[in-house]
């Protein structure tokens, strides 16, 4: 057990050092910084934002006498900037996973894992977390600015709502990150695994869509896969096991799928 562990750990260093040295990990992760706190500015302070909409909300009660219903601002805000966090990993996301096994392919490295005494599964889970790790390095500075724009409300947030909620979105990227790194193994071209993955993930977050328009246990069973579905769940503040155990279930099923691609490429050189 001490030396899967050993092998897991020099995997996840050595897949987390890549992308701090990666030119392309910095400039994903500016984009990323860069929309999310457009995403934040415009959610509070936009046209249409929660401020904007609470001030015209009061203003009408005001001049016509009409009672306001209150409005949890803190709340609102975190859902809307968590659900944007959500559609922005569609895109920001496959782009970090494609490289995963793709660029082994194309080195030529890869072959050299599938013949070494690392377990596949040992490879697959220390590449996981170690782009796992750059993910949540990247979300890190957006608590930040979170609290900073919920350090004025009164009455405080209770913290488990945006725990849960980021929580959510580790979550979702976990899933995401595992499902594209299955992709991965299976080309070496970092382009076509990053449209797969997006394919892939936009057919999950709204194959819900789908499942209304067929009826019976069928359609109940799909409706349950959705990415979509069980992050807005999470993100409400609804604590749903339900949901906790389907991220999971993503995340288990990319690593086998991975460890299984591993094997045949094993199998095909011996």
């Amino acid at each position: 057990m001490s030396v899967i562990l050993s092998n897991v750990i020099a995997i996840y260093r050595r897949e987390l050092q890549s992308y701090f040295v990666s030119p392309l990990a910095y400039a994903i992760a500016g984009i990323f910084w860069f929309l999310a706190g457009l995403f934040l500015v415009l959610i509070l302070m936009g046209p249409d934002g929660i401020l904007t909409a609470v001030a015209a909300a009061d203003l009408q009660g005001q001049q016509f006498g009409i009672p306001v219903p209150p409005i949890d601002v803190p709340y609102e805000f975190v859902r809307a900037f968590l659900d944007r966090l959500g559609w922005l990993l569609l895109f920001v996301l496959p782009i970090l996973s494609m490289g995963l096994y793709a660029e082994e392919r194309k080195r030529g490295t890869l072959e050299l894992l599938a013949t070494s005494p690392v377990t596949n599964w040992a490879v697959a889970v220390g590449k996981l977390l170690g782009v796992l790790t750059f993910f949540i390095t990247m979300v890190a500075p957006l608590l930040a600015l979170e609290a900073i724009a919920l350090s004025g409300s009164t009455p405080s947030m209770p913290p488990i709502i945006p725990l849960l909620g980021h929580l959510a979105l580790i979550l979702l990227a976990a899933a995401i990150l595992s499902l594209g790194m299955f992709i991965s193994s299976l080309t070496d071209s970092t382009i076509l695994a990053a449209v797969l993955t997006f394919a892939v993930i936009l057919l999950l977050l709204f194959i819900d869509l789908v499942a209304k328009n067929i009826s019976g246990p069928i359609g109940e069973a799909l409706g349950h896969l959705s990415l979509l579905k069980h992050y807005n769940t999470l993100i409400q503040g609804i604590f749903d096991t339900g949901s906790l155990v389907l991220f999971g279930s993503y995340i288990i099923l990319g690593i086998f799928l991975t460890a299984q691609s591993i094997d045949a490429l094993r199998f095909q050189r011996q």
